[in-house]
């Protein structure tokens, strides 16, 4: 069986994009460990934050606890600032994931790889979906990181189908209006469109159990609203995870890549 790495932004990232590839690779016998490469710290902050306790604790703590739902074996923060959205003054920090050196965190990642004697690393097409900086910054962290290690592992990116976003009730749940399409922080299309897609895992039979991994993340709003959805919306929006694997040739496959 394999080791796959799942490196994702920030903590609630995975219950939403992989959650379910990951559950089933968990019950595929695989070796399953999600590293993050920032804190969360500009997150929702909850109403029931401690008067010791941080953002970014909070986020940590939930992050394990979504954790025992995936079945995931360890759960790495890689030690970066959280850089916030495109344009906060957050992407400014000198100890944000945005400004860090690609080298740097890649060398971080690539030590985690050759500990595990990673099979497979799994991050984020080249522009993280929907345009976040710390997302973006996943892509390019990713292949160095694969290129560094002592032995290469397999790559793929994870994604959004762009026309399987542009369905009616999809459009009618984000309030995207008729003719347009849902863009992303960087005002580009989510996703990527599916004639570049290589993998469609179909996680529908995973629903409850990927619900349940992103209420495990209650503070931050975005899971709690993406959780409370109704089923039909819910399996539209999040019921296939999607990847792409340089090198593979279309047309997308509707299978399972491990």
């Amino acid at each position: 069986m394999s080791t796959i790495i799942f490196f994702h932004a920030h903590p609630d990232d995975e219950a939403s994009s992989t959650s379910g590839t990951m559950m089933k690779a968990v019950a595929a016998g695989h070796r399953v460990v999600v590293v993050y490469a920032t804190d969360g710290a500009h997150g929702n902050v909850p109403t029931d934050l401690g008067e010791i306790e941080t953002v970014e604790q909070r986020r940590q703590t939930e992050a394990l606890a979504a954790a025992e739902v995936v079945g995931t074996t360890r759960v790495v923060f890689l030690g970066f600032r959280d850089s916030g959205m495109t344009g906060w003054s957050q992407n400014e920090d000198p100890d944000s994931f945005h400004l860090a050196e690609v080298d740097e965190a890649a060398r971080r990642l690539a030590v985690l790889l050759d500990d595990e004697q990673a099979d497979v690393l799994v991050g984020y097409d080249w522009h993280g979906s929907y345009g976040h900086p710390d997302h973006v910054k996943v892509h390019a962290v990713t292949y160095r990181a694969a290129e560094l290690a002592r032995r290469t592992p397999r790559v793929l990116e994870s994604t959004h189908n762009t026309d399987a976003i542009a369905s009616d009730l999809i459009n009618e749940l984000m309030d995207v209006p008729e003719g347009e399409q849902w863009l992303g922080d960087d005002g580009l299309p989510v996703g990527t469109p599916e004639a570049e897609i290589t993998w469609q895992v179909d996680v529908r039979d995973l629903t409850d159990r990927k619900r349940q991994a992103l209420r495990a993340h209650a503070s931050q709003n975005d899971a709690s609203m993406l959780a409370s959805l109704p089923s039909p919306a819910f399996e539209a929006l999040l019921g296939f995870e999607y990847y792409i694997e340089r090198g593979v040739d279309g047309p997308m496959r509707c299978a399972w890549p491990f």
